[in-house]
């Protein structure tokens, strides 16, 4: 596949807020994008069908579409029931196929995959991680989900992780309840951005120094020492809308390195190596969707 021999995929980033779809080239080259809000599934996926119709009409179809979906997923592709959306506290969207509504309208071929996987899977050709024979990527946003590469494969096949809830050992000044509507304080249920906000507010709103940011760091760093421990990843990518605050990312590597401790002999740098920001930006889970389309495409 070249860019001269003219093929396009379609990308799609599902998340529980947005939506967005892009026109890529095989090199990850975005032609055209747009975003929609998360609205009732059949409107959401209908507004995405219209998007790759519009870019047709305009001289840009696609051969096939990704979607890298928010979850919890069915991602076996020998299940009747892949591409459908697990049970989420999102109303209407529990049981609905967001692969098979898709295909449905565009009469293209499509693939899904976690929000995380695909963001992972962009990291590893276009952006932080392309070096990487092993690598995480942690999503901090709405919820808190992890994609695992290692051993040349995505890890939980032919399911996912739920990395979000695994338990944490909570800030000794953090009295807050916990926000999951299952397990209370787990790692999503302490650190997600809702649960952020429901302690301090929007974190957008939350300055650079606050408090609150040492916690949601504690949280964060014993989330990468667990995946340093059991997977030994060369990379953890950390994503998500929360990690835009400011210094967010320096707390982490800074509360990381102390819990360690000095063990495994890692050096004071090696927490700024090993935990980085995505190379993509916000653009990592829609890439994610162009990945999923290249490789079908390509018969993978």
């Amino acid at each position: 596949m070249s860019k001269q021999n003219g093929l396009l995929v379609g990308g799609v980033d599902g998340g529980g807020t947005t939506f967005k779809c892009c026109i890529s080239t095989p090199e990850g080259e975005i032609l055209q994008s747009e975003r929609f809000v998360t609205a009732g599934p059949e409107d959401t996926i209908e507004a995405c069908a219209d998007f790759f119709a519009r870019c047709a009409a305009n001289g840009q179809p696609v051969q096939a579409i990704g979607i890298a979906c928010f979850g919890p997923l069915e991602i076996d592709p020998q299940s009747a029931n892949y591409g459908s959306i697990l049970n989420t506290p999102k109303p209407d969207w529990s049981g609905f196929n967001v692969r098979d509504e898709l295909a449905l309208r565009t009469g293209l071929p499509v693939r899904v995959d976690t929000d995380v996987n695909g963001a992972l899977a962009a990291e590893m050709a276009w952006g932080v991680a392309r070096e990487a024979r092993s690598a995480v990527y942690v999503t901090v946003g709405t919820g808190i989900g992890a994609g695992i590469y290692a051993n040349g494969d995505f890890l939980g096949r032919p399911t996912h992780p739920e990395f979000g809830h695994i338990r944490v050992t909570r800030h000794r000044d953090d009295i807050y309840p916990g926000a999951c509507s299952f397990h209370g304080d787990c790692l999503e249920g302490l650190t997600s951005a809702r649960a952020v906000e429901a302690r301090f507010g929007p974190p957008e709103l939350m300055e650079p120094d606050h408090p609150g940011w040492d916690i949601v760091a504690c949280y964060l760093a014993q989330a990468c020492i667990s995946l340093t421990l059991t997977v030994r990843p060369e990379k953890i990518v950390l994503g998500g809308g929360l990690l835009l605050a400011p210094g967010l990312i320096d707390r982490i590597h800074e509360q990381y390195t102390a819990m360690m401790n000095g063990y495994l002999d890692l050096p004071d740098a090696a927490a700024a190596q090993l935990i980085v920001l995505p190379g993509l930006g916000d653009n990592a889970g829609l890439l994610g969707g162009a990945q999923l389309a290249l490789k079908s495409v390509a018969g993978q």
